[in-house]
This record gives C-alpha cells, structure tokens and sequence, in this order.
C-alpha cells in the first residue's frame, strides 16, 4: 500500500518521536517499520481473531489431524525469527483451496487445499510462507499504516459499518483474514518460507510443484466460506521460476532434504473432499440443512454465506442482511423476550403464530446504534428442540425499500422433507496403490470418479493423459456427487 505524501511526514515524526515503540528493525526482514501495536498487541489480536476463527470457520474434528499440523508447524516456526510466539497451526474444515495467518502466530490451512498438496515438503512451504507473512509482520505493518491513513481493516468486508456491530457476524478479528498483501510482500513470504523450510529438512523444491498447482486450480475447487489462494495471495508473473531462482543459489544438497509423500498420502486417506453437505448448501437462493433438518430462501440476488455459526445474506448494494442463528433461551418465547429486551433496542408487539406448522415469536424492532438507527424484524422459530432466530435489518431510511422481501424470506423456514437430500453424504479422498499399469482417466472410469478427470489430474499434480505404474499410488474421489454450491 503506498502511504501519501502527508502519511509519509506522518510515519517519519512518528518514527523519530517514538524510537523503538513505535518503530523497529524486524529481526526477519531487516526492515524497519512502523508498529503502533506492539508484540503483545499483536498476539492479543491473533487470539481474539483466532476464537472467531474456529466459531465462524470450524476445524476439522480429528484430533490425529490436528496434531499433525501442530507439529509440523511447530518444527518451521521454531527455525524463524520469531519463535518466542505462541505459535497455533490449525486444519479449518472448508473445501477451498486455501492457508492464511492472522498476527500473532496463528496460521491456518483448509482441508481443502491438503486433498490438493500432495506430500509433505509441500504442505511445509505453504506454511512456512505463512509463518513468512507473521514473521515479517506483514499485517501489523498494513494495519498500523493504515491507521495513518484513516483506512479501517475492515475494508473490503460483506457488511457495511453501521450493520458490522450490531450484526456479530463477521468481527474484526475475522476481517484479518480478507486482508491482501502486496507482491513484494508475498516474494518477501516466499523467500522467508524456503529459509524455514530448509532449516526444518523440507524439500523446497516441492514449493514450485504447490504454485503450479495453485495455478491450475481454478474454479475447479469447491466454494466454501473462505476465498480461494489466489484471492487473498495475489499471484506475480513468473512465480515458479523466481522460486527456482533463488533455490539456484543454495548451496545446500537439497536431494538429502525430505519430501515423505507416503505417509502424507496415508494421513489424508478418506478425508472429506469438497463441499459437505451435511453442514448445510445451496442452490441458488436456496439452503438446505439436512443435519439439521430444515431449509429455508433467501431474497433473490442477495450474497450468501454458510459460515459455522451463521447463514446469512447481503443485498446486492450491501446495505441489508438477513441471517439464521440458534438463539439462546430454552424457548422461542424466551429467546425472544431476551432479544427484544436489549438495551437500545424498542420493539413492537410480540406476535405469536403457527407458521409451516412451527411455533413462531416475531416483532419488527428499532436499535439504536452509535452509526445510527437500524430497522429490522426478528422472528424465533422452534424446531426439534432448538430455538432458531432469523433476523433481517437494515438501516432506517432504507427499511422500506427492504421489509418486503426480508419478511418474505424469514417466512419461509420450514422441515426438509426431500430424503435425497436428508441422507446426503460428502465425497472423500481415496488413496489407490495401483496394482497394474493403467491410466488416470482409465481409473477415473474404473472407480467412477464422481468429479471431473481434470479435477483428479490436478489433485495428483499429473496430466490428465499420464499413465500410471504399478505400486503408484493415486487420489480417487469416491461418492456420489450431488448438485450444491
């Protein structure tokens, strides 16, 4: 981000009146910069954002799994500048092709992209990139600059700021995690990322195997509630060969180094592949919940999101939500008079109906904000034990333009009925030992593969034409694809 010409002036006075607090040389890159957070701060921030983390994006429940990425993690972070970090490596259980780190020492990879890495070295230089990026304080330096620069964090995010307070969907915390780094930032990973991955005794040559891979990706991986790679690591021209540039110039033997593709492979046998359906999909403006049982529409053209905690929906101008929460109370009533009993807020009358044969407690309501007056309606629907709350708001001025169609939509949670859908179930990898000379696309017929040759290609990091060997060792995707987004 280029700072003007005032916000330099200001950086430079700030520098020379605050030595070592406010500016620092970092041990990583040698640099000197701006940091108006301070190390604890710093590590503050990564912890709130990581409780956000795991209640909004989920982990993937496999305890074996988790550790794994612990310790490989732990092994790279302890040969970077920074390792007096409390450093935290989790697998996030989203589809998409994806790793990310907030500031602190907490970095993330999604179960999505291990189905795409295809050994160890190379899961270790994505994460060494992103112990690249919290080493090298990428983040802390954005944000104290833009402090300077009067630019929130939380630019760029679905909810405009009068709605982001009050509505709890998406926190600060979050908004780190959609923040974009510049490409001098992500060489600077890079550079960082092969440094570790050679003092841990990784293979850095695999790194230029993962961009390639990145590379093909595409929209081929499955939506989820992240974005992919290439959406918040912008991808410079001629990546790979700046990679094998620099691994040009080590010295050492890089053919001792280990790449452990096999017991890689047998860690991620049968993990779940793209999307899982049981946490609940759409189709179009259409969400399905079969673990759960229920299903519900949202307003046409609004942007979805299926996030662990929350379902929700933002109009096209980004100035209205609609979201599905449980609700606390041990009945709608309750959860209800909670709610509308808030401090700030008034409500109108508490009605009380039978709706799609369900009890429903729902009152239009005003809430006062420090950004302004929100105008909304919330209803609490019980259902197989559970108290749900659909809330719509707006700002004042616009509710008319919007009660319409947000109480249209909050009418319309009901049961899921369809048993296709109720019994649906995710793909899963399949690690196949090849026990004759065949062909990708002979085994994707063999096995019928319920995604696309070029998907399984992509996966394996082969040509969809290759032919295999016996004792090779293959992905498969097994199951039953079914249609959702």
């Amino acid at each position: 981000m280029a700072l003007s010409v005032s916000a330099c002036v200001a950086l430079l006075a700030l520098c020379l009146g605050a030595g070592l607090a406010g500016c620092a040389v970092n041990q990583a890159t040698g640099e000197r910069h701006l940091d108006l957070i301070g190390k604890q701060g710093e590590i503050a921030m990564g912890q709130q954002a990581d409780t956000q983390i795991v209640a909004s994006l989920g982990v993937v429940p496999s305890a074996d799994l988790q550790r794994y990425a612990q310790d490989l993690g732990t092994k790279l972070a302890e040969t970077s500048e920074r390792p007096e970090l409390p450093w935290t490596f989790r697998v996030i259980d989203d589809p998409t092709v994806n790793a990310f780190a907030v500031p602190g020492g907490f970095i993330y990879v999604t179960r999505g992209l291990m189905t795409y890495v295809d050994n160890e070295a190379q899961l270790a230089g994505i994460v060494g990139h992103e112990i690249g990026h919290v080493t090298a304080q990428h983040s802390v330096h954005r944000m104290s600059a833009d402090q300077l620069t009067q630019v929130g964090v939380m630019a760029g995010m679905i909810l405009i700021p009068e709605l982001q307070k009050f509505g709890g969907l998406v926190d600060a915390g979050l908004g780190l995690l959609y923040l974009k780094f510049s490409r001098d930032d992500e060489t600077q990973a890079d550079q960082l990322g092969l440094r570790y991955m050679v003092k841990a005794g990784q293979d850095p040559r695999q790194l230029i195997e993962v961009f390639d891979m990145l590379a093909r990706v595409g929209q081929t991986a499955g939506s989820g509630r992240l974005p992919e790679w290439l959406a918040t690591h912008p991808n410079p021209e001629n990546r790979s060969q700046r990679i094998q540039t620099e691994l040009d110039t080590f010295t050492t033997n890089l053919s001792a180094l280990s790449v452990h593709r096999n017991d890689y492979l047998s860690l991620i046998d049968g993990m779940v592949f793209g999307p899982n359906p049981r946490e609940g999909f759409f189709r179009a403006q259409h969400f399905y919940q079969p673990e759960m049982e229920f299903e519900y529409e949202f307003p046409s053209g609004w942007q979805t999101a299926n996030m662990r905690d929350a379902v929700a929906a933002v109009s096209r101008d980004q100035d209205a939500i609609v979201q599905i929460t449980l609700a606390q109370g041990v009945s709608g009533l309750k959860a209800a008079q909670q709610f509308f009993g808030q401090e700030g807020l008034q409500s109108e009358s508490l009605e009380h109906k039978t709706q799609n044969g369900l009890q429903t407690y729902s009152a239009g309501f005003r809430a006062q904000t420090e950004d302004g007056v929100l105008r909304g309606r919330a209803s609490f629907v019980e259902y197989k034990g559970l108290t749900y709350r659909l809330l719509g708001y707006t700002t004042e001025p616009l509710w008319s333009k919007y009660q319409s169609s947000l109480g249209g939509s909050m009418g319309t949670f009901r049961q899921l009925t369809d048993p296709q859908i109720l019994q649906v179930q995710p793909l899963h990898l399949k690690i196949l030992t090849v026990t004759a000379p065949s062909t990708l696309a002979a085994l994707a017929q063999q096995h019928a593969s319920p995604v696309p040759l070029s998907t399984l290609a992509i996966i394996n990091q082969i040509e969809e034409t290759a032919s295999v060997k016996t004792g090779d060792r293959i992905k498969m995707v097994m199951g039953v694809q079914l249609a959702v987004r």
